[in-house]
């Protein structure tokens, strides 16, 4: 049985959770728009700045996995706290004038922001089981909000006090994020887990996991979808400029995709966890996407209508798969060991796939092939999104016991609680 919390401690939780979220993009979003002057003053050849925007986006990928383990051994909050550390220290890091420290600060940038990105969904699930959809989507839009800001902060930070100041500013909020997250892993550090928890952190995040088969649904949905956006997000500005547009109206168009996320992140959440079925959503999106890649395929020149469409789908696509992470989880540490299993595999496929875009279209000299292939890869995005969007929960596999298939899939569709919304 789950102890409530106090509701001292859930106001310090809410307001430590909304601290932590607004570092969770800033950070990496910042510092694109001062490449030029990074590549000057670091004298990085254009190989070396592909592997500096590509390394948040791996990090992301590879640290996810190790979340689960460090919150089961040392508690949540523990480990957010350390996200936290990281993330300041990484910061900090960059701002030396040293390649080495650049590429190793990034990194660790990188981690923190895995490790909390992967914890935010099993904060939720266990100081607001009664608010999973309206927090979540709090969390989605201040992640939009503030990555926004950051990028649209850096010219100006940098003009006014050069690329150290525009790079370092992002340490000050993680710093008051961490002065919450201190206390809190403080006071819950010896705190009993769930007694529905799994026995060990391996069996947690990974082996009982893997053999859920909604778990791979929600894995690989969440994997397709943050491809899209990363894939976009990395080249829509040249695929608009090939096809006629001057380069500020093309980033003007990026910064229309990004901001139509923004309420999205907001909205969906909320109504996907007042739905016991998601599937609607998941069509929604696939048709969105179709349209707007299609568009881009046949009617270019239509650009600014296809590039809202677009990011109808972006902005619904990720905030969904995100909100299923607590939708089909019963337990915190079962929502940790989910968001740890599909946002590893998301983030390594969005790490890969811009630079899989980019290679494809020097290849085929145009962005034919790779938009086709785009729109040949929403097939097993809305396939595994039905899949994943279903009424049931992830029911983790004991280690120590052998089941049929048909019981294990039995379990997993089991009826979702009532009260989740």
């Amino acid at each position: 049985m789950r102890t409530p919390l106090s509701r001292a401690t859930a106001l310090w939780s809410l307001i430590g959770l909304v601290l932590l979220t607004i570092n969770l993009r800033a950070a990496i979003t910042g510092i694109a728009p001062v490449l030029g002057d990074l590549r000057d003053v670091f004298g990085l050849s254009g190989a070396e700045i592909g592997v500096l925007t590509t390394l948040p986006v791996l990090s992301l990928g590879v640290f996810a996995s190790v979340a689960p383990v460090v919150a089961r051994r040392f508690g949540a909050e523990t480990a957010i706290a350390g996200s936290l550390v990281m993330i300041t220290m990484g910061i900090l890091l960059r701002v030396v004038q040293s390649p080495i420290s650049l590429f190793a600060g990034t990194v660790l940038v990188g981690a923190g922001i895995a490790m909390g990105n992967v914890l935010a969904p099993a904060v939720i699930k266990r100081a607001f089981p009664s608010s999973v959809g309206s927090l979540t989507g709090l969390t989605m839009m201040l992640m939009a909000t503030s990555g926004a800001v950051a990028a649209g902060l850096a010219v100006p930070l940098n003009e006014a006090g050069g690329w150290r100041l525009a790079l370092a500013v992002w340490a000050v909020p993680s710093m008051i994020a961490l002065l919450v997250w201190g206390p809190l892993a403080v006071r819950r550090r010896r705190a009993p887990e769930p007694s529905d928890a799994p026995r060990s952190p391996v069996a947690a995040s990974a082996g009982s996991l893997l053999r859920s088969p909604t778990a791979w649904y929600v894995a690989v949905f969440m994997g397709l979808a943050s491809l899209m956006f990363y894939v976009l997000m990395s080249w829509l500005p040249e695929i608009m400029r090939d096809a006629g547009f001057t380069p500020a109206t093309a980033g003007m168009m990026m910064s229309a995709m990004l901001i139509v996320g923004v309420p999205l992140g907001f909205l969906v959440p909320v109504f996907a966890a007042r739905l016991r079925d998601q599937r609607p959503l998941v069509v929604a999106v696939a048709v969105a996407m179709v349209t707007g890649l299609g568009g881009l395929l046949l009617a270019p020149s239509a650009g600014w209508a296809w590039v809202l469409v677009l990011g109808l789908a972006t902005g619904s696509a990720f905030p969904l798969a995100y909100t299923l992470l607590s939708l089909r989880s019963s337990s915190p540490v079962i929502a940790a060991g989910l968001s740890g299993m599909a946002q590893t595999g998301g983030y390594l496929l969005a790490g890969f796939g811009p630079l899989a875009m980019g290679v494809l279209h020097d290849v085929t000299d145009g962005w034919t092939v790779p938009l086709v292939l785009l729109l040949v890869l929403v097939v097993p995005e809305v396939l595994f999104g039905l899949l994943a969007a279903r009424p049931g929960l992830v029911r983790p596999a004991d280690p120590r016991s052998v089941r049929t298939p048909s019981a294990a899939k039995t379990r997993e569709r089991a009826p979702e609680p009532a009260g989740v919304r």
